[in-house]
């Protein structure tokens, strides 16, 4: 499958993620992207959405939708259901098209601090959202290993870049500190921040469902997609505050809007050999990363 001729469904376009890999894949794909008005992947019946991917006929189908918040019930139907339906209409709407979906570090759960955490790793995660990623990936490997389709699951690690939400600790400091700059604060505070985590840049994760997309055979159904280094979070913040040109004080007082998420997890580092069979490696520095964030992001959101 080449991407010179490659025609993607995308689903997410809007998104945080979905946006940058719409723009990376424009270049050279011919791309059709439902809205959420369009077609809601939480509401479409499997029949409805075999019918859009027929009229569609798609050369690989991406899904970077998903929640990050919500009860258990709505993190089953966002990643176990929609990738459920998703597998059964590509299966048959489109057979010989390529699915590739978005996981998160967090199916991983606890892993030994200083390690760098492979594919093969059994998946512990510690609540509903990892919980819910790893079932949803679990499917696509049941799919493919029964010959169903030709699938992948890209597991993000931490996305990081411009247009970054609120809910992500980088988005809620750089409101923080254009906060206090317009004001005049001394002080801004968060909630902990000891942890260390493997941060990506968005663009690098737009470039590596590129790859996905080009790669002519795909060797196993999920990929680490990752920087291959830890940073601990308290770090990466006062490098963003040194960007913003802030010298006040980062209080670690404030309750952690992902506890749910992340407690229990100290530590996560993504080992991206198998992406580098795919063609692909990180290029965008962590500093580099941190300015764009800064300059393109003058309202976080």
């Amino acid at each position: 499958m080449g991407i010179e001729t490659t025609r993607v469904l995308l689903f997410g376009a809007s998104g945080f993620l979905g946006g940058h890999i719409r723009a990376t894949l424009a270049a050279d794909a011919t791309l059709v992207c439902p809205t959420r008005a369009d077609c809601d992947l939480l509401d479409v019946s499997v029949d409805a959405l075999t019918g859009l991917i027929r009229a569609t006929a798609p050369s690989a189908v991406v899904n970077c939708t998903g929640q990050v918040g919500g009860d258990g019930d709505l993190m089953v139907r966002a990643h176990i259901v929609v990738t459920a339906k998703l597998i059964e209409a590509v299966a048959r709407g489109a057979p010989e098209a390529r699915l590739i979906r978005l996981g998160s570090a967090g199916e991983y759960g606890p892993v030994t601090v200083g390690s760098r955490v492979p594919e093969t790793r059994p998946g512990d995660p510690v609540g509903a959202y990892g919980l819910s990623h790893l079932a949803a990936t679990r499917l696509v490997e049941l799919a493919v290993a029964a010959g169903r389709l030709d699938a992948l699951v890209l597991r993000v690690f931490n996305p990081i870049g411009p247009g970054m939400p609120r809910q992500n600790v980088l988005g809620r400091a750089t409101r923080l500190l254009r906060t206090a700059l317009r004001c005049g604060s001394s002080e801004i505070v968060l909630g902990p921040l000891d942890a260390c985590r493997d941060f990506v840049d968005v663009r690098d994760v737009a470039m590596a469902v590129r790859a996905a997309l080009r790669a002519p055979l795909l060797r196993r159904p999920v990929v680490n997609v990752g920087s291959g280094t830890a940073v601990p979070i308290r770090r990466v913040v006062r490098m963003l505050a040194a960007v913003a040109g802030y010298d006040g004080v980062v209080t670690e007082a404030a309750p952690s809007p992902d506890a749910t998420r992340s407690a229990g997890v100290p530590w996560m580092c993504a080992d991206i050999s198998a992406a580098r069979e795919l063609g692909w490696t990180p290029s965008y520095d962590l500093a580099d990363t941190l300015k764009a964030i800064w300059v393109a992001d003058p309202d976080v959101s």
